[in-house]
């Protein structure tokens, strides 16, 4: 499946929100998604069904001043 990750296109295996996040290693609980541009919870990520085309963000928070 296609998906455009943080603007990216990627061909994925993963079905949901909760398995694209594990299959690109973002295993920090500490990071937001967004799919189509909508706030995704992390627990909600697990039913969250992707399609073809999806738009995913996932932030991650950086340091620095």
């Amino acid at each position: 499946m296609n998906v455009i990750v943080n603007g990216k296109a990627c061909d994925v295996s993963a079905r949901t929100l909760a398995d694209l996040m594990e299959e690109l290693n973002f295993t920090s609980p500490f990071v937001a998604t967004a799919l189509n541009a909508e706030f995704i919870a992390r627990e909600l990520r697990a039913d969250m069904w992707l399609v073809d085309g999806d738009q995913v963000e996932i932030l991650a928070p950086m340091k620095g001043g």
